[in-house]
């Protein structure tokens, strides 16, 4: 082993390292940070502690920064200097700042959030067209790794390319690989500001609507059920759910008629 390792160049406390799961106190307290992140999400670190103590948890803000880390959360208000990016990643504008959105394949948004498991978690990445609210492409992944949202780019660029891509400032969305495939397709990139995720508004409705009428109701057993049990909701939610916002019409109909398709084609 001692040669496999010197052959790779890899140190042999990291071949055998093996990651520490959160333990079920943690989980529990994760689950009530994301509900009540949703409800409140200017709680940042010191608001999230106080309000956890008063749910009669023994918690310290030391925990709860790191399990915000952990769970991708921050804070959203104005923040000073927010222009600078992270080293190494360009910044790109905010486009959508007074812009009409008309049609569809006009702006598409993206996001990540934290999904609580029965015994874990996952993190939920979707590709959203902001004029229908269709759902074009989602992926689960168990880390905050650029590649399942590769993924998820690489299918919704299948049905469409469009005029504006816009995402907050998250590295796997910062960086070149993902900026990188946006450019290639002709597509402009907005950010929102950093703080800012109402910014993406369209996408944290999203998310507020994926917990509360399916995540939430019975938590999974394992990635697997997640999987299986959200391709069943993303079905419902672009084909049989109307949306007030959309005259009650489901986003599937309204992404079609947009692109002058009629509502009966089949979606692969």
């Amino acid at each position: 082993m001692r040669q496999q390792c010197a052959l790779l160049d890899l140190n042999r406390a990291t071949f055998y390292y093996e990651p520490v799961p959160e333990t079920e106190e943690n989980l529990v307290l994760m689950r009530l940070m994301d509900e009540q992140y949703l409800r409140r999400p200017f709680y940042g670190s010191r608001r999230m502690t106080l309000w956890l103590q008063g749910q009669g948890q023994a918690v310290n803000r030391k925990r709860v920064q790191r399990l915000m880390r952990v769970m991708g959360l921050e804070a959203i208000y104005p923040k000073p200097r927010t222009s600078v990016a992270g080293a190494g990643h360009r910044v790109y504008p905010y486009l959508l700042r007074g812009l009409s959105i008309t049609r569809a394949d006009q702006v598409w948004a993206a996001d990540i959030t934290y999904v609580p498991m029965r015994h874990g978690f996952l993190y939920l990445m979707a590709i959203l067209d902001l004029y229908s609210r269709l759902v074009l492409a989602w992926r689960l992944s168990n880390s905050l790794d650029v590649l399942f949202c590769m993924e998820a780019l690489e299918e919704a660029l299948q049905y469409g390319h469009p005029e504006i891509f816009n995402t907050d400032q998250g590295a796997q969305f910062t960086g070149q690989e993902f900026t990188g495939r946006l450019e290639a397709a002709g597509v402009a990139i907005s950010m929102d500001s950093r703080g800012r995720a109402l910014d993406n508004v369209f996408v944290e409705r999203l998310w507020r609507t994926v917990k509360y009428e399916e995540i939430y109701l019975q938590p999974y057993a394992d990635g697997v059920e997640g999987e299986a049990r959200l391709e069943k909701y993303f079905i419902f939610y672009c084909r049989e759910r109307p949306h007030m916002s959309l005259d009650n019409r489901t986003p599937w109909e309204v992404y079609q008629i947009s692109r002058g398709k009629g509502c009966g084609a089949a979606r692969r």
